[in-house]
């Protein structure tokens, strides 16, 4: 194998900058970020127990139904997710931590009880009719999409080397926004069972599960990804990447949307049809701009990517159409597999590629046991002896 001077330092260079391959640890004891985590998490936790302990064996069914039914939802959404965490990945460990933050310390710590406190406001300014319009969106999207952000400034603070880029900050978002989404819809299927004083408690949980399951796919975990893309295009951790304009644009887009979402009746101005139609239009603009968000933030990471897989490029091991596709957008990856005549060949690389990077990064650019594995695999894989 040969490899030039310039190929392996550019390698060197993006393990270093992505902080890709180092181990990821909560408990800091020494590291503030660790105690303000667990003082969230903590307080969120002790407010779950206090909302939901009183009625919680009369609403067993609904809770019970709840958690199973948004566990479930949970399944697609981790498949989801773990597909486009495919570049310079974030530990699993990592993303769990994000997650609960997301769903306690974020909703229950800091957006249920500013949002009852800005709700009255709301009231008090423009009366009743104002905020039964308005006064949710005019809140949620302040508080909430802020202390879900929070969680990643935390994880800034206990893991520097892995947190940099905006990429970083969309799968983090992401994972961050999905644990209050699921919570808040456990939430929902709790009070929707009080609302009713308990009566068929499945059949209301069922419905309500149709009903957010189906909002969620355009939803906080939506919003928080690009809200959190857009913070850490504001923040430049990686150099080159930062971007002020870009980021509060960004972030201002992610609260608007969230605004969109929570005052619909408002916006449709009574107009039946209108309701009927701009959720739709809503959640179309919301997905392009959520491709258009991942697609630029990911750049950074494709760099990275193809520079720690040149030398092997250089070498021998990958060829140029598959570094290609593992570094590229979605694009190059439908070419490669057209190229290769495959869906589940193509697919195969691209892992077997992928792999040898996480072990290539893992492994500082040495020539571990682990890379020597998975560029043997590789190579079995092109049919290369």
């Amino acid at each position: 194998m040969t490899m030039t001077s310039e190929a392996k330092t550019a390698q060197l260079a993006a393990i270093e900058q992505s902080g890709w391959g180092q181990p990821f640890r909560l408990v800091q004891p020494r590291n503030l970020a660790f105690w303000v985590y667990l003082l969230g998490v903590g307080g969120g936790a002790l407010a779950v127990l206090r909302y939901f302990g009183p009625g919680a064996h009369f609403y067993s069914p609904a809770l019970t139904g709840g958690v199973l039914l948004f566990g479930l939802y949970l399944v697609p959404w981790l498949l989801l997710l773990r597909h486009q965490n495919r570049y310079t990945a974030q530990p699993a460990a990592l993303l769990a931590t994000a997650f609960v933050w997301g769903g306690l310390a974020a909703p229950f710590w800091i957006a249920l009880p500013a949002n009852t406190a800005l709700l009255e406001i709301w009231t008090k300014v423009g009366g009743t009719a104002f905020a039964a319009d308005w006064a949710a969106g005019l809140t949620a999207p302040i508080n909430e999409e802020f202390g879900k952000a929070l969680g990643l400034v935390l994880l800034i603070g206990l893991a520097p080397r892995l947190v940099r880029g905006a990429y970083d900050g969309f799968i983090i978002g992401a994972f961050i926004g999905l644990g209050f989404q699921v919570f808040e819809d456990v939430l929902y299927v709790y009070n929707g069972a009080a609302q009713t004083f308990g009566a068929d408690q499945i059949t209301s949980s069922f419905q309500i599960f149709l009903i957010r399951g189906a909002a969620g796919i355009v939803s906080h975990a939506l919003f928080s990804a690009i809200f959190c893309a857009g913070l850490m295009w504001v923040l430049g951790r990686t150099p080159g990447e930062r971007n002020v304009p870009r980021g509060v644009l960004t972030m201002l887009t992610a609260m608007v949307f969230h605004f969109a979402w929570d005052d619909m009746g408002g916006l449709s101005g009574g107009n039946a049809l209108l309701a009927v139609v701009l959720p739709f239009v809503i959640a179309v603009v919301e997905l392009l701009t959520l491709f258009y968000v991942a697609r630029h933030a990911a750049r950074q990471e494709r760099i990275w990517v193809r520079q720690l897989l040149q030398p092997e490029s250089d070498a021998g091991v990958i060829d140029p159409a598959l570094l290609a596709a593992v570094s590229g957008a979605g694009k190059d990856r439908k070419a490669f597999r057209k190229l290769v005549h495959g869906r589940s060949r193509a697919r195969h690389l691209l892992d077997a590629a992928a792999d040898l990077a996480r072990e290539l990064a893992r492994g500082q650019g040495n020539g571990t046991n682990e890379v020597a594995h998975a560029r043997a695999e590789l190579l079995r894989l092109r049919g290369v002896r």
